[in-house]
């Protein structure tokens, strides 16, 4: 088994179809991202969740428009999206692979091309990346996420600290890989501006559960 992983890794680093296995895989990455499980109960529960509530087909949107089995469905499969694309790019094709396909689950979440380039704000599926990559960093910065969430009760406070902590974990634990990670972080502060505007002017609202399903 470990023989024929190694044969299979340095196929893909090393020879010109390797390379073309590669690109497919990264597209294949991306298209895993695509996978929106708020759009997909939205539907189900006939709620258009990108024109409802905030309008980001995320988790919180999700909690506050439809209800917490619905957000916490949501949150297992875009974490999980995220883990399981960079666990196997990671295992078959190495680091410098799994952050390609991980930067490519992320903008299919993001921008995803079957929902017309709109999807959500990256939060669960880059802490799924992050998780598969480096599991200690991944639950460090879930840890300082959620500590900041208790003390606000804002879930884009959590998500903008873990986000900016990112690339400074990441600069001290694998500096190789500073940019990706950087670039990530920006990538979800933009994402948020809205957020950030609201939090500057104290509108940001605060998280309140529901009594949905």
């Amino acid at each position: 088994m470990l023989e024929n992983i190694s044969s299979l890794r340095y196929e893909i680093t090393h020879t010109d179809a390797g390379y073309m296995l590669s690109a497919l895989c990264i597209l294949v990455s991306y298209f895993v991202g695509t996978i929106s499980p708020a759009i997909i109960l939205g539907k189900i529960y006939g709620v258009d969740i990108r024109g409802s509530g905030s309008g980001n087909a995320g988790t919180t949107n999700v909690l506050r428009v439809i209800g917490k089995k619905a957000a916490v469905i949501t949150l297992i499969v875009d974490v999980g999206k995220g883990f399981a694309v960079v666990a196997f790019a990671k295992l078959f094709g190495g680091e410098a692979f799994a952050i390609l396909c991980g930067i490519a689950v992320l903008c299919g979440h993001i921008w995803p091309l079957p929902y017309g380039f709109k999807g959500g704000k990256g939060v669960a599926a880059a802490l799924g990346v992050i998780c598969a990559f480096d599991i200690k960093m991944g639950l460090m910065l879930l840890l300082i996420a959620l500590i900041l969430i208790l003390l606000t009760r804002r879930v884009s406070v959590g998500a903008l600290v873990a986000a900016a902590a990112f690339p400074i974990f990441m600069n001290v634990l694998h500096p190789v890989y500073f940019i990706p990670s950087l670039l990530t972080a920006f990538i979800i502060w933009i994402k948020h501006r809205q957020n950030i505007k609201r939090i500057l002017k104290g509108e940001e609202p605060k998280l309140r559960f529901k009594s949905k399903v």
